[in-house]
């Protein structure tokens, strides 16, 4: 997309299908994002090259998906001054438990908002929200969307 808002890191391709929920709620809002497969263990120069980098291309919001040891998100919030979402993913002998301890215990000073394993499409939704504190616009869509869930679960309640 042009003009990213959001910027979208996987540690492994595998991650990717996961994603598709964040993909999904980021096209549904009209919130351009870019998404990139950097892992902080293998390539740790590339990934401080592109959070570096991000703020100049208009990058607004990071999201970090990984699973396992997951540190992606903790890595690149040590480099930005920009907030931070991690995403533990499910894999490994512990589904996700593991990433999810990972992400969430941050030292003092380096924070990570995170969402619940394989929770991409909150993650997004947290995002737009970061993002709605300067656009007015956004904050309509937003509050339009909470509406309308609110009134499908009182349609719902009521059959």
């Amino acid at each position: 997309m042009n003009n990213p808002l959001i910027a979208i890191l996987m540690g492994s391709e595998s991650d990717n299908p996961k994603l598709e929920p964040a993909y999904e709620a980021l096209r549904s809002f009209e919130v351009p994002f870019e998404r990139q497969v950097i892992s902080a263990h293998r390539a740790p120069r590339l990934l401080t090259e592109y959070v570096d980098a991000a703020p100049g291309r208009g990058i607004k919001v990071f999201i970090c998906a990984a699973g396992v040891a997951a540190h992606l998100a903790g890595a690149v919030a040590a480099q930005t001054h920009l907030p931070v979402i991690g995403i533990p993913i499910s894999a490994g002998a512990l589904q996700g438990q593991d990433a999810l301890l990972a992400t969430v215990q941050m030292p003092p000073g380096v924070p990570v908002a995170t969402v619940a394993i394989d929770g991409a499409k909150n993650a997004a939704l947290l995002a737009i929200q970061i993002l709605a504190t300067a656009d007015p616009g956004l904050t309509d869509r937003f509050k339009q969307m909470k509406s309308d869930m609110a009134d499908a679960v009182a349609k719902k309640s009521l059959e």
